[in-house]
């Protein structure tokens, strides 16, 4: 594999001018990014890249080095006998098919992943039981590199499980193909001592739909940034995420979504909750509609609700169009404290501040929750969520 383009190692992140002036233009979009399957490609990050910027690298440096030594986390894989589970070389296909590193860490998980886990599900087959594939961390540094293909008229939901402590650099790449309907969700729920950097990226063909959704809870730093590409005509994505951020955690999720084929639609929704002095989320929503992606229908949110002092979120969406021929297009951000209106509407109805507040974040939370479509992880979630707030109460 070669690189496809690079950016001039001077300043990270940045392009020359056309006209050869001495300055630089830092690289603000997300379709410009450099791709290449060689590490040495990418310079170390420093935090001041546009990619980086708002990441802790300093608690995420181990990741970046080249040269440190590797442990394979522990996986397992619970799939109905029909699922094809296997493994794939750097050369096997579909393995680069549709994945491409856009920055260090999947550049060095690709090339020190000599074998990526395959899951296949073949064509017209419809699976009913959730492929589990759980990933328990070891202590030190670990590179995966994990391919998803759902083939032809294909229906199926593979649910990724992150547990234990590790320095964990994933990559998951997931080829949705003409007609098939796939379902993929990663759940967080790490140590406290963790560090987890994944890069997903995705493409789905005609008439095909993809449901990508990223829970995070648990974790020190834990950054999954989907890219889903709507290649063929009539495609949909669905991109959810869920996260919950106590003190000393930051969750990130950086999601691009780009439609290309004609007649695409998506619809992007991540929420978050946050408590705890340093707690931290960040999310950046980016969204291109191509110029041959006529009759899109596209549009892209994050909510966050704050719960006590001492925590912060970002949201960023951005919203690039290249053609006139759409349906509709739009994002949305909005970060807040409690609705002073919801208290008082629940309290006046005799239910104390503490039951009111509870329900307002249970509230909030479980929309994400109940697209997840797993009975058993919804149970999980939710009383998940009662464990954090109880906490919050405590402090």
């Amino acid at each position: 594999m070669t690189a496809t383009t690079q950016a001039p190692a001077q300043v990270p992140g940045s392009r020359s001018h056309t006209d050869g002036a001495w300055s630089v233009i830092p690289i603000q979009t997300r379709s410009e990014r450099p791709r290449s399957y060689a590490p040495a490609d990418f310079d170390t990050p420093t935090g001041r890249e546009v990619n980086w910027k708002h990441t802790p690298v300093a608690r995420v440096s181990a990741l970046f080095d080249a040269d440190a030594a590797s442990t394979p986390a522990s996986v397992s894989v619970h799939a109905d006998d029909a699922v094809q589970v296997g493994r794939l070389g750097t050369e096997d296909a579909p393995r680069g098919e549709v994945f491409t590193p856009e920055d260090r860490t999947a550049a060095l998980a690709w090339t020190r992943s000599d074998e990526a886990l395959s899951i296949r599900i073949p064509a017209g087959i419809e699976v009913a039981e959730p492929v589990v594939v759980d990933i328990d961390g070891v202590p030190g540094l670990s590179h995966q590199h994990l391919t998803i293909e759902a083939q032809p008229q294909s229906r199926a939901t593979v649910l990724l499980r992150h547990r234990g402590t590790a320095q964990f650099a994933q990559n998951v790449e997931i080829i949705v193909r003409d007609g098939a309907n796939l379902d993929v969700v990663s759940v967080q729920q790490w140590n406290d001592d963790a560090v987890h950097i994944a890069a997903h990226q995705a493409r789905v063909d005609r008439d095909a739909s993809l449901r990508h959704i990223v829970v995070s809870f648990g974790g020190g730093v834990v950054r999954v940034n989907p890219s889903v590409e709507l290649a063929g005509t009539g495609s949909h994505g669905e991109l959810y995420g869920l996260s919950y951020s106590d003190s000393g955690q930051h969750l990130e999720s950086q999601v691009y979504l780009h439609h290309k084929g004609a007649e695409t639609s998506g619809d992007v929704l991540y929420k978050g909750a946050l408590q705890g002095e340093g707690a931290r989320s960040v999310w950046i929503g980016d969204v291109l509609i191509g110029p041959d992606a006529t009759g899109t229908d596209s549009y892209e949110a994050n909510r966050n609700l704050v719960l006590t002092e001492g925590a912060r979120a970002d949201s960023i969406p951005n919203l690039e169009i290249q053609t006139g021929d759409i349906r509709g297009a739009g994002h949305a951000s909005a970060t807040g404290r409690f609705d002073d209106e919801q208290l008082f509407y629940l309290q006046a109805r005799g239910i104390d501040e503490e039951e009111a507040r509870r329900l307002v974040v249970l509230g909030f939370l479980a929309e994400i929750v109940q697209k997840i479509r797993i009975p058993s992880l919804e149970t999980e979630l939710i009383s998940a969520i009662e464990d954090e707030l109880a906490q919050e109460t405590a402090q």
